[in-house]
């Protein structure tokens, strides 16, 4: 079942989840809360002739966090020229706010984009929406515009959605990725 804007906001009261720095009133909507851009972008760099690059996530050690450090600048977003991100790029950005869920609270929650900039062809997840139990950090958010002209990224925007819902018993254990306590 999913949480209401209502359902959510009795949540955080009740420490059950919580989201910090905590949304403001706008950021709800009927079954989600806005999420914000934090002003770090990774952008991955294209290839080039000259370096041929593959990528192998079965080799031994492998670190999806290195590697993406070693394919990509670091750009922080100008609070007033904001970034023009140009078409058929990647970047991997972060939610300003940090998640805090229990492993025994019986929610999880989904990281969705908002329909407002799909339209306009910006993607803010390739894959993996949930947001485990006992997840603890910042979201990730692997952003793509697939639309035909940039897009006015500005640190602070509402960049996407949090969808909570409740499950079926608690979990045997809580989330311990490779991308636990990410971003902090």
């Amino acid at each position: 079942m999913i949480l209401t804007d209502r359902e959510i906001q009795i949540s955080l009261d009740r420490r059950i989840f919580s989201i910090s720095p905590a949304p403001e009133s706008v950021a709800y909507t009927s079954t989600a809360v806005d999420l914000t851009l934090d002003p770090i972008l990774h952008l991955v760099r294209d290839p080039t002739s000259a370096l041929e690059t593959t990528i192998n996530p079965q080799a031994p050690g492998f670190n999806a966090e290195e590697v993406i450090g070693r394919l990509s600048d670091q750009i922080t977003i100008d609070q007033q020229s904001s970034y023009p991100f140009v078409p058929r790029k990647l970047a991997l950005g972060w939610t300003k706010e940090r998640i805090e869920m229990d492993v025994e609270a019986r929610i999880a929650a989904r990281v969705e984009g908002k329909s407002s900039l799909a339209r306009l062809g910006l993607v803010i997840h390739m894959t993996a929406p949930t947001i485990h139990a006992g997840f603890k950090g910042r979201i990730r958010l692997e952003m793509m515009n697939h639309g035909a002209v940039p897009i006015r990224l500005w640190p602070g925007m509402r960049i996407c959605q949090l969808i909570f819902e409740t499950t079926l018993g608690t979990a045997e254990k809580g989330y311990k990725g490779q991308f636990a306590g990410q971003g902090t």
